[in-house]
């Protein structure tokens, strides 16, 4: 903010005034007997200040400045020095975090109180990718440049690193240690850890933009740039279904997402659709496309799909765009039942484990609950100075942990008396 009276001529008593603000009471006396007019006149009017109000303003001033928000979170993690771009819980306890930045650094943390357990070491380019195994027991981190590390938590030791090409995404298995991975030379990558055993899945000359190991644990579901779907079976090592042209998306895809019985999977893509495919036959059940908001067609045709997820307790799903709009649909009739607009663009969603409720955070900077049932906005949290990245939800739903442009992750307490 500028100061006040930048680029402007400075009479002389705003000039003393100033001088007030910032300097001491010599200094007036030394601008009274330089500057005219009289000395008398100038005293009269700095008289008329009270001192207690410039404080109050030099202190509002700063605040307006500084960008200090409103801050509701509980706990802040600040070791990183730039953006975090990616935060997962620990899937057995919910007490530990871990998140990757800009700064080519991961950390792993307890949620309670931001304290540090250890530092992921070793990555030469921005970490991308983190997560823990199903039971804790490992935690993976991944970087850009396609070198993977894991950890054996309770040791805080590095038991394993492979190197891949360009690396897009990284997923634990449910229910063994073994991770996946995608990369930008269009591979998928299998294996079992600390042993290093690996299998590779080859996809089209492209990259391998998201996957999503199914709940049955024997397949999974990749989507790749060239709009292709792909579900692979696991332990053959071979495609069970392909989906591509029409049946498959005419862009690159953004996200996947499986049902908790695994019978549906949803797709996103940059084509600004969404498409709800049967996992046993691998046909398209429906296309979803958000009924657009008046605007320039160049605006409507960058309004991808950037998460989406299904519900467990409903027959619903949630669908979120780049231009903030989150879709509810109902999958029995397929049909959109709430459209909850945003101020800006949706980075994220995420549902209640056990109830109708599903989460978003955006580039504004906010995490936001919505009532799926009425599309009604339950809460909003804020404490981040940018936009948020990522975030994760603990099993009971009472914690948001968030990371940010901000070179923050923050632990917010979501947990509402009435649910």
């Amino acid at each position: 903010m500028a100061e006040p009276g930048e680029g402007e001529e400075v009479e002389p008593a705003s000039e003393a005034l100033l001088l007030m603000a910032g300097g001491d009471a010599e200094e007036i006396v030394e601008v009274v007997d330089l500057e005219p007019p009289g000395p008398d006149d100038l005293a009269d009017e700095i008289e008329d200040v009270d001192l207690e109000d410039v404080a109050a303003w030099e202190e509002d001033e700063g605040l307006e400045e500084g960008m200090e928000a409103h801050d509701d979170s509980e706990v802040t993690f600040s070791k990183h020095t730039a953006s975090v771009f990616c935060v997962s819980l620990d899937p057995k306890t919910n007490t530990l975090a871990v998140t990757g930045g800009e700064d080519d650094k991961a950390f792993v943390w307890r949620v309670s109180d931001g304290e540090l357990l250890f530092e992921c070491t070793g990555h030469k380019d921005s970490v991308t990718c983190v997560g823990f195994s199903y039971d804790s027991t490992f935690v993976a981190t991944g970087d850009m440049g396609g070198f993977i590390k894991v950890w054996r938590v309770d040791t805080k030791e590095e038991i394993w690193s492979f190197e891949v090409g360009d690396l897009e995404w990284t997923e634990w298995h449910p229910q063994s240690p073994v991770l996946l991975a995608g990369t930008a030379d269009g591979n998928c990558w299998m294996w079992k850890i600390p042993s290093g055993e690996c299998k590779t899945f080859q996809g089209p000359n492209c990259p391998a933009t998201c996957g999503r190991v199914l709940p049955d644990g024997r397949r999974a579901v990749v989507g790749y740039e060239d709009g292709t779907v792909r579900i692979w079976d696991l332990k053959q090592g071979n495609s069970l279904h392909v989906l591509k042209g029409n049946e498959g998306h005419q862009g690159p895809l953004t996200c996947v997402a499986s049902q908790k019985d695994g019978s549906l999977i949803l797709t996103g893509s940059v084509d600004c659709h969404a498409k709800l495919i049967n996992s046993a036959t691998g046909k398209v059940v429906s296309v979803f496309k958000a009924e657009s908001k008046p605007a320039a067609e160049e605006e409507a045709e960058s309004n991808s799909v950037e998460s989406l997820g299904f519900c467990n307790v409903m027959p619903l799903a949630a669908i979120g765009y780049l231009d903030g709009t989150l879709a509810i649909y109902d999958l029995v009739t397929q049909t959109l039942r709430h459209q909850c607009q945003h101020e800006s663009g949706i980075v994220q969603l995420l549902w209640e484990e056990s109830s109708p409720v599903v989460y978003t955070c955006s580039l504004d900077g906010a995490v936001r609950l919505w009532d799926a049932r009425s599309g009604k906005l339950i809460s909003e949290y804020r404490g981040h100075s940018a936009e948020i990245l990522d975030f994760a939800l603990n099993k009971d739903a009472s914690l948001v942990v968030t990371t940010s442009g901000d070179h923050q992750a923050k632990v917010f307490c979501v947990q509402q008396p009435d649910r």
